[in-house]
């Protein structure tokens, strides 16, 4: 396609950006062109082949807009596979490697138990079996220094074990590697050389050179569990892309927000655990910046899960506390043990199995369960039609008239609403012995009563008002449930982005590309100087430049973030605070208390503050994405949408979303997308603001 040229009158070229979020159910695809152009597609995920359905998606994107494959300069990609290999179980078959009597660091964990008074609580099996973990005989102290030299008999002895056993990844975490690897680096090589130099291997030295052997082994071993699985699915995708005859670079979400090659990112895929739900947080934050909206909770509901997190002036929370496969993560220091540790920059994400997909059920004592089971895309909600014999979240949403069945996707996925009635009907109205819109009205309500949690988890739980926030809500159901989670929660305002079915695509686009190193540095600041303080760092942004360097960056190119983990001595955890370049600990030991004090509610004045360990962040910015579709006003046309007993069935307005520029609408209504449905119940008006939004409002009597 060629654009206008400048006034020389030369046509130039023009260059598009392409965002693909994969979820549990739909896949989305967001391109972009410098010359302002925004075009989006959704369709349902191929399990079997996820990069087949991202073919399929920017096949059709070029053929329908004509634009040609080379045209395409840059493809950001979030991803829940490796996510899905754990929940799953469908990771690497992985050993890990370890010092003598640490081998069963991954069974004792932490004293941990999210269900507290479930005596019979079983805990996740490890991702590496006991037969699998292999001890050599070697000491390290805490400052690095060689207590018992590494015993090379018993590194080969474990090597060629491994070799026996068929396995495809090996992790390496000995005790106290991360302030000096040398051993770790030594046990590889023979790894390498005696079972298979392609074997993937990880170093805890690499991948997380911090105190804390459990938490260090643990991340070690699901980046080795991960590997093989990442470097198919990427190097699988990147077949499909070249089969399209697109050279552009593959870049992909990490679980921070930031973006990394998909050379970086094969070798440390546990950066990508919370790849897909990342993105649309980020979205949020780059929408919501320099408005009124900057403090806002941002609600993600897709086809399996939803997603709540917290955005404060502009920018989004983060952690270092994280698990993954606990199945419901309610991103809370008071509830963990259920999965697996992860020690590595997370946003602060809280995710419920609460999703379009989400399966309905009564269970032996006759009450009703939403999720976390899910249909997924295949074979999906019964009203999908491909095979799904389950009553699910959208069957009840089909069922009270909320969706459209002829136009879910724009139109191009049919739902049959008969179908979806009556298994409802069948499988749960009947056994509780209600009538249908009553049992689909509160399959809606205990959805919204489960997803109420995600957003306290990262709000009320956390010493913020959930009041004093918007509500920004997005994914193919996020519009259809904000209201109703708003009146639980006593918030007065919603903001619905524009194309809110895509968005977490939108926001792959408005990441920038980050780096960061990370080391362990366990020092009091009044043990040592500002000057070492600073040489630390400067050691660390040396590793970190040469890393860009290989990335294919020089130092021009980025720019460059400190950061210290600090916590009072004796603490277990610790906050992340930033550190300026001119190093003043009397500044530094200020501004920790007082995160301390707006994270837990008090602070320490006499204690003393130490370092745990430093991080050095590089950020490439990107170009930041303009423009959006532009949406017809259409027919208004009407149906009807039941609203609960206090309503009932009522004949509503079903308009488009550029209906809304003549000004507020109060509710009921019901705003159809080509990716997504907005709800406005009762109670609620709806308007368009200058940027396209549509904002929501709670009527107080």
């Amino acid at each position: 396609m060629l654009a206008s040229g400048e006034a020389s009158g030369k046509a130039r070229v023009v260059k598009y950006r392409v965002g693909i979020d994969i979820g549990g159910t739909f896949t989305d695809l967001v391109v972009s062109g410098d010359d302002g152009m925004f075009r989006t597609k959704k369709l349902l995920s191929t399990p079997d082949d996820y990069g087949r359905g991202i073919g399929e998606g920017l096949r059709y994107l070029m053929d329908e807009h004509a634009f040609a494959a080379d045209s395409i300069t840059r493809i950001v990609h979030a991803t829940t596979v490796a996510t899905n290999a754990i929940l799953e179980a469908k990771g690497a078959k992985t050993a890990l490697i370890t010092t003598e009597g640490f081998r069963d660091v991954l069974e004792m964990r932490r004293l941990r138990i999210p269900e507290m008074y479930t005596l019979n609580y079983r805990k996740p099996d490890p991702l590496v079996p006991r037969r699998h973990r292999l001890e050599v005989v070697e000491r390290l102290g805490p400052k690095g220094e060689v207590r018992v030299p590494l015993n090379l008999k018993s590194v080969h002895v474990a090597a060629e074990r491994i070799a026996s056993c068929d396995i495809e990844a090996v992790a390496i975490s000995l005790l106290h590697a991360y302030a000096n690897p040398a051993h770790e680096r030594r046990i590889a090589e023979i790894v390498r050389e005696t079972v298979d130099p392609n074997v993937f291997v990880t170093c805890s030295s690499d991948i997380l050179p911090v105190i804390r052997e459990y938490e260090r082994t643990s991340t070690t071993v699901i980046n080795a569990y991960l590997g093989p699985t990442l470097r198919e699915y990427l190097s699988g995708l990147r077949r499909h892309l070249d089969g399209l005859g697109i050279a552009a670079p593959l870049h992909i979400m990490k679980s921070d927000g930031g973006i990394m090659s998909m050379n970086m990112a094969a070798e440390r895929p546990a950066y990508l655990v919370e790849s897909g739900p990342a993105a649309g947080v980020i979205g949020a934050a780059h929408a919501t910046a320099g408005t009124d909206l900057a403090g806002c909770i941002s609600l993600d509901m897709g086809g399996t899960t939803a997603k709540a997190s917290i955005v404060e002036g502009g920018a989004v929370a983060k952690t270092g506390d994280y698990e993954v496969g606990a199945g419901i993560n309610l991103s809370s220091k008071l509830v963990m043990g259920g999965g697996y540790a992860l020690k590595l920059p997370v946003i602060d994400i809280s995710e419920i199995g609460a999703g379009g997909g989400s399966i309905v059920a009564v269970d032996a004592g006759g009450l009703m369960r939403v999720g976390p089971e899910s249909a997924g895309a295949d074979p999906g909600p019964a009203a999908y039609d491909m095979g799904g014999t389950s009553p699910t979240f959208t069957d009840a949403a089909v069922a009270l008239g909320y969706l459209n069945p002829d136009y879910l996707v724009g139109g191009a996925l049919k739902l049959d609403a008969r179908k979806a009635r009556n298994i409802l009907d069948a499988q749960v109205a009947s056994p509780l012995d209600t009538d249908l819109l009553n049992c689909a009205y509160g399959v809606y309500q205990v959805a919204c009563g489960t997803m109420v949690r995600a957003v306290k988890a990262v709000s009320t739980y956390r010493g913020r008002d959930p009041r004093d926030f918007s509500l920004f809500t997005f994914g193919g159901n996020g519009p259809v449930v904000a209201a109703a989670i708003a009146d639980l929660l006593e918030m007065v305002h919603i903001v619905v982005p524009p194309n809110p079915g895509v968005f977490s695509a939108y926001g792959l686009l408005q990441s920038d590309i980050e780096h960061e190193v990370m080391q362990a540095f366990l020092a009091r600041l009044s043990d040592i100087s500002e000057v070492e303080f600073a040489e630390r760092f400067q050691a660390i942004q040396s590793d970190l430049t040469a890393t860009m360097r290989q990335e294919g960056y020089e130092a021009a190119d980025f720019t460059i973030a400190r950061f210290a983990d600090l916590r009072y001595s004796g603490q277990a955890h610790e906050l992340t605070i930033a550190v300026r370049d001119n190093i003043d600990f009397i500044s530094l030991a200020k501004e920790f208390g007082a995160e301390h004090e707006g994270t837990y509610g008090h602070k320490a004045e006499t204690e003393e503050v130490e370092s745990v360990a430093l991080r050095v962040v590089a950020s490439v910015a990107v170009e930041k994405l303009s423009g959006s579709v532009t949406s017809q006003i259409g027919e208004e046309r009407r149906r009807a949408a039941f609203f609960g007993p206090n309503y009932g069935s009522v004949e509503v307005a079903v308009i488009g979303r550029a209906a809304l520029g003549n000004g507020p609408r109060s509710g009921p209504l019901i705003i159809e997308e080509y990716d997504a449905t907005c709800v406005v119940p009762p109670g609620w008006t709806a308007a368009l603001d200058h940027e396209g939004n549509i904002v929501m409002r709670r009527e107080i009597a």
